[in-house]
């Protein structure tokens, strides 16, 4: 029979993490453990109040199914059991690892992906004032980074752009703006941003109100993000979308995930694998899907005061895997 154990955390950031919808110090995180025979598989997840979650909510998910997953729920069974969200995610990625741990494997070779040596990952600019925006790009770069991830609203977009621009000439920048474009014409500022190089602008409207991006052509690929949860999104949004970014905590895991990178490939649709604030544990769930994907944003544990074990390696704008 196997055990399953529960803990929330409360992860403390090194320096305050601000995009459009607010500002935190701090991430709340639960963690699952499941052991069967003395393999342990272990999942991390973080709940959303954005998609009306809490550590609370999600713990009661957990426990609801406690029974059937010390009974030998499958990850199949989990799926058809739970909604996708955080606390599915935290299970199903436990029992991928329980099951590559019974067969001596990593979870990549369990996935059937091959590890390459390093994986570039964007490195995050939390939104604040311009001249905060210019020394974050300039603390990211003297780190390595080359693929900068600039979070926005609907304030001196130009004026920020360019002056990280001028810092970076050389970098990759992509743009994050959390659903906080509404009240600007879209295919002016597009234009605008052209001149600054940028690969790809994320969520400008609104989920579910979206629809108006497909009136006009885009000058920059644009990515969708709360408005893409899982692979039953994929379809209808690839009319305005050139992008989707997967996040095991929107979709419920790594099975979910792996199903929307097919999905998005079959609709010609090019993927971005995000992640919410946490740590490596959190991260290192998501490389199966990551190391297939065109753009890779898993720098949650370069927010962390501490990270957990096992660490993944962060240097010079990568992720060391090898």
């Amino acid at each position: 029979m196997r055990q399953l154990e529960i803990n929330q955390l409360k992860l403390p950031l090194a320096r305050p993490f601000i995009i459009s919808r607010g500002r935190r110090d701090a991430v709340d995180v639960v963690r699952v453990s499941i052991e069967e025979n003395g393999f342990v598989g272990w999942g991390e997840c973080t709940p959303t109040a954005h998609y009306q979650e809490s550590v609370s909510s999600v713990i009661e998910q957990i426990e609801q199914l406690r029974e059937p997953l010390t009974q030998g729920l499958s990850r199949a069974q989990l799926q058809k059991q739970l909604v996708k969200g955080a606390a599915r995610n935290a299970l199903d990625c436990a029992l991928w690892r329980l099951e590559a741990q019974q067969q001596g494997q990593s979870l990549c070779q369990y996935a059937n992906v091959a590890e390459p040596a390093t994986l570039i990952t964007a490195q995050t600019l939390s939104l604040a004032s311009l001249e905060e925006m210019r020394q974050s790009a300039r603390v990211a770069l003297a780190s390595g980074a080359n693929l900068l991830k600039i979070k926005l609203d609907a304030h001196q977009v130009l004026d920020k752009v360019a002056a990280i621009r001028a810092e970076a000439p050389d970098a990759t920048l992509i743009i994050d703006a959390n659903e906080a474009w509404g009240s600007l014409s879209l295919p002016n500022l597009f234009d605008r941003l052209t001149e600054y190089n940028i690969a790809m602008i994320e969520q400008p409207l609104m989920a579910g109100s979206d629809q108006s991006l497909a009136s006009f052509d885009h000058l920059i690929p644009v990515c969708a993000d709360e408005s893409c949860h899982d692979s039953n999104d994929i379809v209808a949004l690839a009319d305005r979308y050139e992008m989707v970014n997967i996040k095991l905590d929107k979709c419920g895991g790594l099975s979910e995930a792996l199903m929307m990178l097919e999905t998005a490939k079959a609709c010609q649709m090019r993927v971005m694998v995000g992640c919410m604030l946490g740590s490596s544990m959190a991260m290192e769930a998501a490389l199966p899907v990551a190391i297939q994907a065109e753009l890779v944003d898993l720098d949650g544990p370069l927010w962390l005061a501490a990270d957990s074990a096992p660490h993944l390696c962060y240097r010079t704008g990568h992720i060391e895997l090898q």
